[in-house]
């Protein structure tokens, strides 16, 4: 075995000039306290202690004595055994103050789900909405609108109780009633006045005047006193009596024959006769005349004849007609409805004298007057 080679002489270590040497410590010396913490600001305790704050204020546990407990007996036995005295445990910081409790309610925001997700969120606040103005003008408008659909259905309600139960008659003209017994209650001057006049009863502008020569009392309806077609199509509406007349022109040249039929027909009946057609309707069936002895209507008969016209108003329950002829007495072949006598192009002399606008101007004449006696016959009944 090698001789072993002596260790190198350790050379003695050199403390640094500006540090002096830490003298030893003392065996059987108590350790030195651990360096006090720096106590923290109230501030800091303070943040420190908000989030785990709590209600209730816990009571700080009261610090113990030194030597109270087997440390402090352990150090106190320490410092007596090497006489020196053992450092006071360091004071525990004081207990930080207790932040106030939040008291307030604080709303979260309710979580709006996403796009096609079928999650609902809870919504646990109740949202006010705003209350819309209210307009007048357009409750005025809606109140109107209501109010008419509730007119127009009930007048076609109406309209259709009124036809079921055979209500939907026309009412009666003014002066309609009073025109039926206008027969035997009007005096024949009023019925048939003394001088008639037509303004512009032609041919052209001329006007027609015409006096009465002679007034027939009345009569029942027989084919004496009316044409048997007029007669046929008046029975069944209740033909009461026939008022007939005769007129004859300013120059005394022709003769007018002139009749009142009054019926107890009501106003739908009197419409149906469709009074503007009734003269096509009868065809040849031209009304009687009637002559006067000693006038110049002495030989007005069937055969003198030439113009004739009948007519039935809608407001009033009567029948006019009308025949014309010449007064010296001539013969006509056949007579004519009065509008065809009034066509132009005739040179015959029904036209050219002009029958044709004597039989109708005196028949609306006569249509007028009646209808004027018959409103003043109303009015008169009303006042009394």
């Amino acid at each position: 075995m090698p001789p072993q080679a002596p260790a190198p002489a350790s050379r003695p270590a050199t403390a640094p000039a500006s540090r002096p040497a830490t003298p030893p410590r003392p065996s059987g010396a108590a350790a030195p306290p651990p360096a006090t913490p720096p106590r923290p600001s109230a501030a800091q305790a303070a943040r420190t202690a908000a989030p785990t704050a709590t209600p209730s204020r816990p009571t700080a546990a009261p610090s113990r004595p030194a030597g109270s407990g087997p440390v402090g007996g352990a150090e106190r036995g320490a410092s007596r055994a090497s006489g020196v005295s053992a450092p006071l445990p360091p004071a525990r910081a004081p207990h930080p103050p207790v932040a106030p409790v939040e008291t307030t309610t604080r709303l979260r925001p309710v979580p709006v789900p996403a796009y096609g997700t079928d999650e609902t969120p809870v919504e646990t606040t109740t949202r006010l909405r705003p209350i819309r103005e209210r307009r007048r003008g357009r409750t005025l408008a809606v109140g109107a609108c209501v109010v008419l659909g509730i007119g127009l259905v009930g007048g076609a309600l109406a309209g259709v109780w009124l036809a079921a139960s055979g209500g939907g008659k026309p009412a009666e003209p003014a002066g309609y009633a009073v025109a039926k017994e206008l027969w035997h209650n009007a005096p024949v001057d009023t019925l048939f006045p003394r001088t008639l006049t037509a303004p512009q009863a032609g041919p052209g502008p001329s006007a027609r005047t015409w006096t009465r020569i002679v007034v027939a009392p009345d009569a029942p309806c027989a084919p004496a006193s009316l044409a048997p077609k007029l007669l046929t199509a008046l029975r069944p509406l209740g033909c009461e009596r026939v008022l007939r007349a005769t007129y004859t022109d300013a120059t005394a040249s022709s003769v007018l024959t002139v009749g009142l039929v009054f019926t107890r027909a009501d106003v739908t009946a009197q419409r149906a006769l469709d009074g503007a057609k009734l003269t096509a309707r009868l065809g040849h069936d031209v009304p009687p005349a009637l002559a006067g002895p000693g006038t110049v209507a002495a030989g007005f008969g069937p055969a003198q004849r030439a113009a004739w016209w009948v007519t039935a108003p809608t407001d009033l329950p009567v029948v006019v007609t009308a025949v014309s002829g010449f007064a010296d007495g001539r013969a006509v072949g056949r007579a004519v409805p009065a509008d065809q006598a009034m066509q132009k192009g005739r040179a015959d002399a029904v036209a050219q004298s002009g029958l044709g606008h004597e039989a109708l101007g005196i028949a609306g004449r006569l249509e007028q007057q009646l209808r004027t006696t018959a409103l003043n016959a109303a009015e008169e009944e009303d006042q009394r």
